[in-house]
């Protein structure tokens, strides 16, 4: 059961940017440092309010960030994240469709995601689409919700992760969880792209993540 593709109605964007995500964006962004060599051009899938780019940027001083999502909500309220951080310079705010990209190849250093792939019903054209954009040598990094294995999970995990929030941002967590990807599907999509199952690995009780870097291109004179 998949969630809107584009949450795009003010009263969703409000939600979602006013529900406590910092410690999973400062999670992620310590598991994306971790990776090395953070630098350079950054695309951000599924962007949502600007928040991990903001993040990321507040500890990174050599990158600059494309920001983008389909949603002009979310955007509209990424405009305010940005005017009141201290990296609105370098992160640029853009409105694009994550399955058919408006980039060139190898434009980008960096691909990073997280919680897009359980919004939209043929996520390995999102996938497809990162590794197009991305440059050889370039790191993609995607975390999103993993589905749990039945009910009682979704809501232990809702009790657990969301106990501080309203109804409706109680719903939008488990309708999120209900709509994710199981670990092995995950593993299925980025095999089909040439990229070892692996690759993919489960980082919490709720989350997988996929790190992979796109092979360099051998030269002529190392042939």
């Amino acid at each position: 059961m998949l969630e809107p593709e584009v949450m795009d109605t003010p009263e969703d964007a409000r939600n979602y940017n006013e529900m406590d995500h910092s410690e999973v964006n400062r999670v992620f962004v310590d598991d994306l440092l971790a990776c090395g060599n953070i630098a350079g051009d950054i695309l951000d899938l599924g962007t949502g309010t600007a928040l991990i780019p903001i993040e990321l940027c507040d500890r990174v001083d050599n990158c600059r960030v494309m920001a983008s999502d389909m949603s002009t909500s979310m955007l509209d309220l990424a405009v305010y994240n940005l005017a009141v951080s201290s990296a609105e310079g370098r992160i640029q705010l853009d409105r694009a469709d994550a399955k058919q990209l408006h980039y060139g190849d190898d434009t980008f250093d960096i691909v990073m995601s997280n919680s897009i792939v359980h919004h939209i019903p043929e996520p390995v054209a999102v996938l497809r689409e990162a590794v197009r954009v991305t440059r050889p040598g370039g790191l993609l990094f995607f975390r999103d919700l993993m589905r749990p294995e039945n009910s009682d999970v979704v809501k232990d995990l809702v009790a657990t992760y969301a106990a501080g929030a309203n109804e409706r941002q109680k719903k939008m967590f488990d309708d999120s969880l209900r709509a994710a990807l199981t670990l092995e599907e995950i593993r299925s999509l980025v095999t089909s792209l040439g990229f070892p199952g692996a690759t993919v690995q489960a980082t919490s009780d709720r989350h997988w993540t996929w790190q992979a870097r796109i092979p360099q291109v051998e030269s002529a004179a190392s042939n």
